[in-house]
């Protein structure tokens, strides 16, 4: 049966999206892609003005989305195996949280003309976890941007998400609640859900560890 050559993670802020993306390029030889987070010069006043700079943060992440994956569209020609810690969909997501009505009608113009380049993945894996579980790996990581980021957004933020997933048709979709896996020491878990995102190819299908 044929892998997926594209495979994307998604989750809220602190799943371990990342993580679980690069531990899986290496595991499969893939190239990983990550999403220049940091890079983004409106993040760390965003965190701390979320009303003032909503709109500056949003359109710096939707640009440099775009350009990533209008350079993973030409990777794709060559069929390079990509894996991906966010897919170009989820940024609606951030935009109706944050975005007020006279920007999201411009957003959406923006968006509508972009999406139509975007390249979809093969298969994509939505890590899900508990708001505490949540803040409690933010804090772990230690990232000076986020030290103010509170509880009630990422509380919205992860019911957005879910919202959003559990209604997804665009691909093949994997759940997986994370709460009870450790998918940076346990490679038991890292090879159970891959055999799960190697084999899934239609609709939606929820892993809870050890078997689909």
């Amino acid at each position: 049966m044929d892998q997926p050559s594209y495979i994307a993670i998604e989750g809220v802020i602190g799943v371990g999206k990342t993580t679980l993306a690069t531990i899986l390029a290496e595991r499969l030889g893939a190239q990983p892609q990550l999403e220049e987070v940091e890079e983004n010069p409106f993040l760390e006043r965003f965190y701390d003005d979320m009303r003032g700079y909503a709109f500056q943060t949003q359109i710096f992440f939707l640009l440099s989305r775009y350009r990533q994956q209008t350079e993973l569209a030409q990777a794709s020609l060559f069929k390079q195996k990509v894996v991906s810690d966010y897919i170009f969909s989820k940024d609606r997501i951030f935009a109706y949280i944050n975005l007020n009505d006279d920007e999201l009608a411009l957003y959406e113009k923006l968006v509508k003309i972009l999406e139509r380049d975007i390249v979809k993945p093969d298969v994509v894996v939505y890590l899900q976890a508990s708001p505490g579980v949540l803040m409690e790996r933010i804090s772990r990581r230690g990232r000076s941007y986020e030290r103010n980021m509170p509880q009630d957004y990422i509380e919205t933020l992860n019911n957005a998400y879910n919202y959003f997933f559990f209604h997804y048709e665009e691909t093949p979709l994997v759940i997986a609640n994370t709460d009870s896996l450790d998918l940076v020491s346990n490679p038991l878990d890292v090879e159970s859900l891959l055999e799960v995102i190697n084999t899934h190819k239609k609709g939606t299908v929820y892993y809870r560890g050890g078997s689909k």
